[in-house]
């Protein structure tokens, strides 16, 4: 297990903390950027309230509801789209140190068809309650790379919530949405985009 990972049952175990679930939704698609840069994958984020980028999900109680319950009740409410999470969607739980009371994420991750991940944008925009709050919509993240570095490199270079950077990059990797390498490429670029003045 990585740094700070632990197992969602001993993560169920912690005295006095507060419990935080998000989801990865992605699928694959033969669509093309231009018409000729392969996008391969789609994978959802949103941009936030406080303008940074971050999975759907939010806090939940697991004394009220189970982890994947909660999960798919902030779903509907960011995403207006019902969406039923199941434990064999869970990838990773761990500690944030950084955050008082302590924090425990959990993170999930779901393969749709395209067809229905066009379906949950488009009722992120025109049903979800939280749309224009909470979450002020939902954005693709671009898995190639252009000519200069945009795409990925940029996307990587932006601000995200949390430790949902980390997730990304770990998620692309570990369900073959990216190699380590092009990983790698990009967030070198990223470093690089990010210390310009």
């Amino acid at each position: 297990m990585a740094s700070g990972e632990l197992s969602r049952e001993k993560a169920l175990e912690c005295v006095g903390c507060r419990h935080a679930c998000h989801i990865m939704l992605y699928a694959d698609t033969k669509d093309k950027l231009f018409k000729k840069i392969p996008i391969r994958h789609v994978v959802l984020m949103q941009m936030r309230f406080d303008g940074l980028l971050g999975f759907p999900g939010g806090l939940v109680d697991p004394s009220v509801e189970t982890l994947e319950e909660g999960l798919s009740r902030e779903l509907w409410e960011e995403l207006g789209f019902s969406l039923s999470v199941s434990l064999e969607d869970h990838v990773t739980s761990c500690h944030t140190p950084s955050s008082l009371p302590q924090l425990v994420t959990h993170f999930y991750a779901r393969k749709m068809e395209e067809r229905e991940i066009r379906e949950v944008e488009r009722a992120a925009a025109t049903t979800a309650t939280d749309h224009g709050h909470e979450v002020m919509g939902m954005v693709r993240v671009p898995l190639y790379t252009l000519k200069g570095g945009g795409g990925l490199s940029y996307f990587l270079s932006h601000s995200f919530i949390g430790n949902s950077r980390g997730q990304l990059e770990d998620a692309l990797v570990r369900f073959g949405l990216v190699t380590p390498e092009e990983l790698r490429a990009a967030l070198t670029h990223a470093g690089q985009k990010r210390r310009q003045p």
